[in-house]
C-alpha cells in the first residue's frame, strides 16, 4: 500500500522500517559512511510502499521544497522488490506529490551516477557536471515540464 506522510504523522513501526531499508542500502550495501537522519527528514513528505501482510517498506523516497525548488531523495527500492517496477511507480508517485504540492515549482534533484538513466526515462535531463557527494558521483537533474 502506498503513503504519503510527514515525519510527524509516521507510526514509529513506519518509521523503523523506513529507516532500516535507508541504512540497509545507502550504508551497508553501498558501504557510504555518513549521517543518514538529517533535518530535511523534518521537512519532508516521505512517500513508501508497505507490505500490509509483513509491515515491510519495500520502497521509499522523501520529497521536501528547498529554496526556489522541490527536490527529492534517499530514493531506495529493497532488493528484494528490485526489477519488478516498484522503483517506476515510486518515481511516478514522487512526481505526482511534486505537481500536487507545488505545482509552479522546478523539481531537481541530486542523481547518483549510476542511475541517470532510471530519471532520463522519467522526464529527467542533467543540468550539470559529475560531483563526489559523501564519496558517490552524483549529477544535478532537472525535471522537464
Amino acid at each position: 500500500m502506498w503513503q504519503i506522510k510527514k515525519l510527524s504523522d509516521l507510526y514509529s513501526n513506519e518509521f523503523y522500517e523506513i529507516l532500516k531499508l535507508r541504512i540497509d542500502t545507502f550504508v551497508v550495501e553501498q558501504q557510504r559512511i555518513y549521517h543518514e537522519l538529517d533535518t530535511n527528514d523534518k521537512i519532508a513528505f516521505h512517500i513508501f510502499f508497505q507490505d500490509e501482510s509483513t509491515g515491510l517498506v519495500e520502497a521509499y523516497a522523501r520529497v521536501f521544497k528547498t529554496g526556489n525548488h522541490v527536490t527529492f531523495g534517499r530514493v531506495v527500492v529493497s532488493k528484494e522488490s528490485r526489477g519488478t517496477g516498484l522503483g517506476d511507480r515510486l518515481v511516478e508517485e514522487i512526481i505526482k506529490v511534486c505537481k500536487e504540492e507545488w505545482p509552479n515549482a522546478e523539481v531537481m534533484i541530486e542523481s547518483q551516477q549510476q542511475v541517470i538513466d532510471f530519471y532520463r526515462k522519467h522526464g529527467f535531463v542533467q543540468v550539470g557536471d559529475i560531483f563526489e557527494f559523501e564519496g558517490t558521483p552524483h549529477v544535478e537533474m532537472k525535471l522537464q515540464k
